[in-house]
């Protein structure tokens, strides 16, 4: 796709299995080591407190909650180095602007390339990757 750099562990919250499943497939062709899906709020949660994703691809309205931010809320507090966050939606207006500034919002429907670059964008660089993102 773009680059060949890992874009690491990456958690998706979304109800929808079928966008799931796409948006697993490209982040896994874009290199993530590890993709797990999660439908519900409360799966997202478990799944926070078993292992930390890198990044976190959240659908903030989902079938059995309609403030997925909330788990937007939380991320903030799981240490120094919090997991990246990439909103997805269909709604975006309805995310509360603090919790939108948390990361991107991409708009559904969208391209996998521009899931893949919000990702990259997020996910944990070491200090040379930050100088090359600088530099473009």
């Amino acid at each position: 796709m773009e680059s060949t750099s890992k874009l690491g562990r990456i958690l998706i919250v979304e109800d929808d299995a079928l966008v799931a499943l796409s948006m697993e497939g490209a982040l896994i062709d874009a290199g993530a080591a590890e993709v797990e899906i999660c439908h519900t709020t409360d799966a997202a949660l478990a799944a926070l407190r078993s292992a930390r994703p890198d990044v976190i691809v959240l659908d903030v309205h989902l079938a059995d909650r309609d403030d997925g931010w909330a788990v937007a809320e939380l991320v903030g507090g799981l240490g120094p180095k919090p997991p990246g966050i990439v909103f997805s939606t269909g709604a975006p207006e309805r995310i509360p602007p603090e919790i939108a500034a948390l990361g991107p919002v991409l708009v559904k429907p969208y391209e996998p390339a521009a899931l893949v670059r919000a990702v990259r964008e997020q996910h944990p660089r070491g200090l040379l990757s930050r100088f090359r993102l600088i530099a473009r």
